[in-house]
């Protein structure tokens, strides 16, 4: 059994890493551990930025998004040589195991401190995308999705006012989950994903035959990985001469209050993860499957991409 643990939260934040951090601390608390926080991600674990934590330490944050522990992506820690320096600087004050709550970046740097050094790991999906392979469920996906909602239903009364087209462009680099949860149940008429082609002369032919048939306004939901908003409005006016406008909602996607869902799971998962490397485990990562909570391989769950659910895709075409 582990004596000394430490954990940090790295890559983008998203809401609900707090209630990650939170169960993490308590759960090893209790049973007798010692535990660092580290500022800042990696960053802070190459700069020393580490505390020893209380439970009150963890107190008041399980309401707030972002995260307590601040993160920050960390180039230095890419190399072998970063990698050895925080291993270092984790073996300096007795720690003997790391809880890493971030994306699949921050996974993946977990993964080849693990292989480089032996440190023990045990991983945390905390990204808004829900794109970490193995896993239904990310941490901060429901809150970010409810965030985009709130603003569909509220574009959805102008655009209907003025008739117009509305374009919404949400988070999604690499992973369409975001635009496809929300479109569908937004009820856009079109959603533009990473993972499918798409054909903006027929989706235009479409629109104008819409607004023919006496169609009030339409609108579009585009992942960043599809395609830029402001470019994709730019061609259905080009190519139907309807009043289009474009919506990027940004940063605030990864802020606010954690929902729910968001606060229960992630303190699931953060229990577990507590549990898991205080006994020793290493290399995995805890997620959900079918609402309950399972444990990943590591390396596999960086190795491998995550795909888009097709029936969401078909239910998408159908309900336009």
């Amino acid at each position: 059994m582990l004596k000394s643990i430490a954990i940090m939260t790295s890559g983008g934040d998203s809401p609900g890493m707090n209630a990650a951090v939170r169960a993490v601390t308590r759960t090893a608390l209790h049973a007798g551990v010692k535990v660092w926080g580290i500022y800042g991600g990696y960053h802070g674990l190459l700069d020393e930025e580490m505390f020893e934590m209380t439970s009150k330490s963890v107190s008041d944050i399980i309401q707030r998004g972002g995260t307590f522990l601040g993160t920050a992506r960390c180039k230095r820690f890419t190399t072998p040589e970063g990698r050895q320096l925080g291993y270092k600087n984790l073996v300096d004050r007795g720690i003997q195991g790391l809880v890493v709550v971030g994306g699949d970046g921050s996974l993946r740097g977990a993964s080849a401190l693990s292989a480089e050094t032996g440190m023990p790991i045990v991983g945390l999906p905390g990204t808004i995308d829900n794109d970490v392979w193995g896993s239904d469920y990310t941490i901060g996906c429901d809150t970010a999705a409810n965030t985009i909602i709130d603003a569909i239903n509220k574009l959805r009364d102008t655009a209907s006012a003025h008739r117009r087209v509305i374009v919404l462009e949400v988070m999604g680099r690499n992973s369409g989950w975001l635009a496809m949860t929300t479109g569908i149940s937004g009820g856009a008429e079109y959603i533009l994903v990473p993972e499918e082609e798409y054909d903006m002369d027929e989706i235009c032919a479409d629109m104008k035959e819409s607004y023919e048939r006496g169609k009030r306004y339409i609108l579009v939901v585009v992942a960043e990985g599809a395609g830029k908003g402001f470019d994709i409005s730019q061609q259905i006016v080009e190519r139907t001469g309807l009043d289009t406008r474009v919506s990027k909602l940004g940063h605030i996607q990864r802020g606010g209050s954690p929902s729910v869902i968001d606060r229960v799971r992630a303190s699931q998962l953060g229990e577990n993860a507590a549990l898991a490397i205080i006994s020793g485990l290493s290399d995995i990562v805890f997620g959900f499957d079918r609402g309950h909570v399972v444990s990943i391989n590591l390396h596999d769950a960086v190795n491998n991409k995550k795909k888009l659910n097709p029936e969401l895709m078909r239910l998408a075409k159908v309900l336009a």
